[in-house]
């Protein structure tokens, strides 16, 4: 083993980045006589595969097997690696430099995999009969599962493999077929969904928008579904000169809102209504009869249809918003208050609905309602008192918040409060809340100088 091939293992990128600067061999074999890129590819250390490759290794070098690093990464499954082995600054364009016969193979093999799956590929490989280890991991902000059977590994994100491939190659697929291979999945943060999705963008001018937005009238919630969050990404993915169709769509969604009948699907359509800057006239209607379906992914979009007019909240949309602020789901409840802080109603009252969920440990909204009560006009006694608590929890960033809260309103314990926070980890000066403590001192006469403490 050499310190280069741990780095990559480790997927520590900045270490295999130095490593190479200092002169370490990209492409030298180690101990197994393969290129440290084969070992990226295994451990799906995409971000030491990129450092590799944009320092030289070579991600079409035949090994010895007659294989590839760049077929061993469509094989892994890992739509990731695949990306970090296909394109680099240095690297010609992958559709140019790989002649047609390695085209076909790295499709052919994206293409068995994707066919039969990965388990199964798995027990075909290796003639295992037992029970798979599927778990789900997280990569590049998208998820895949990983399937360990047989003593081998893969990922089973052969579809966003094959989908990218065929992009990078101009292999003509139906936009059907890609629809297809995103709601194979039902969640759409998989990497199958996400690459599909994206493949769809680039189709617009073969009409790829009318056969998504077509979906809406789907049996399958599922493919209802993926037409809601393709129309919602596209409000804030694209330029209007690339999408030109904001107007279009927006219409096209009050409409189904009307009467989608999937809480699920019903959530994403509001939540696409409602992410641009944009108001539609029909939703206030939309805020009011939401506020009160019983599901409360439903409820909190509802919230987010309210306030759009250009005067202040209607008599109905403030009441409604009221009693969403007292909302049993703590999400739901935190929207609703902030709308009416936002509109100057019931200050007071929703300063109070924060301060809840800040006492709350348990609350998924605790940091969140402690960041905007920190930087709100509340200055009662109670909101001082839970941001001094939040200097014991064992979290850095809730730490801040406490800290930064505390530097606002001019507390004493200020440098003390910023001390706790060091506990756990430096202060880093681009957060302006790191910064309010220099703020702090100026406006007290304590310079810039001596420390936290």
């Amino acid at each position: 083993m050499t310190a280069l091939g741990d780095a990559v293992r480790a997927d520590d990128a900045e270490a295999v980045r130095r490593l190479l600067a200092g002169g370490a061999d990209p492409d030298a074999p180690e101990g197994d006589g393969l290129p440290p890129l084969c070992a990226a590819v295994a451990a799906y250390a995409y971000k030491a595969a990129e450092a590799l490759v944009a320092a030289g290794a070579d991600p079409d070098r035949v090994l010895p097997d007659g294989t590839t690093p760049l077929l061993r990464a469509v094989e892994s499954g890992s739509r990731a690696v695949v990306g970090a082995l296909l394109w680099s600054r240095d690297l010609p364009d992958p559709g140019e430099r790989l002649p047609e016969a390695e085209r076909a193979r790295l499709l052919d093999a994206a293409r068995r995999w994707y066919g039969a799956g990965a388990e199964a590929e798995l027990r075909r490989l290796t003639g295992a009969a037992g029970p798979a280890d599927i778990s789900t991991i997280e990569e590049e902000w998208v998820q895949v599962e990983q399937v360990t059977l047989g003593g081998l590994t893969v990922r089973a994100g052969h579809g966003a493999v094959l989908t990218t491939l065929e992009g990078v190659f101009g292999v003509p697929v139906p936009l059907e077929e890609l629809v297809a291979r995103a709601v194979r999945h039902t969640d759409s943060s998989h990497v199958d969904w996400s690459a599909a999705s994206f493949r769809l963008v680039d189709r617009l001018a073969e009409g790829s928008r009318e056969v998504v937005t077509a979906l809406r009238h789907h049996p399958s919630p599922v493919h209802r579904r993926f037409a809601a969050d393709w129309l919602l990404t596209r409000q804030f993915g694209l330029e209007a000169d690339a999408y030109p169709y904001g107007e279009e769509d927006r219409e096209l969604l009050a409409a189904w809102a009307d009467v989608e009948p999937d809480p699920e699907v019903l959530a994403v359509v509001l939540w696409a209504l409602t992410e641009q800057n944009v108001g539609h006239p029909g939703l206030e209607a939309l805020g009011l009869r939401y506020a009160v379906h019983p599901d409360p992914a439903v409820r909190l979009r509802a919230v987010d249809c309210m306030g759009w007019s250009d005067g202040p909240l209607s008599v109905a949309e403030r009441e409604a918003l009221r009693i969403l602020a007292g909302d049993p789901e703590d999400e739901v409840r935190y929207s609703a208050a902030l709308s009416l802080l936002w509109a100057q109603q019931d200050v007071e009252a929703m300063h109070g609905v924060l301060r809840d969920l800040v006492r709350d440990p348990g609350s998924p909204m605790r940091q969140s309602a402690a960041d905007r009560m920190a930087e709100s006009g509340d200055r009662t006694a109670d909101a001082t008192d839970l941001l001094v608590s939040l200097l014991d929890v064992e979290d850095w960033l809730t730490r801040m918040i406490g800290a930064y809260g505390l530097a606002l309103r001019d507390h004493p314990d200020t440098p003390q409060a910023y001390a706790r926070v060091e506990e756990i980890g430096p202060l880093f000066s681009p957060d302006h809340r790191a910064n309010a403590l220099w703020a702090w001192k100026e406006r007290n006469g304590a310079g810039r100088a001596g420390g936290t403490a």
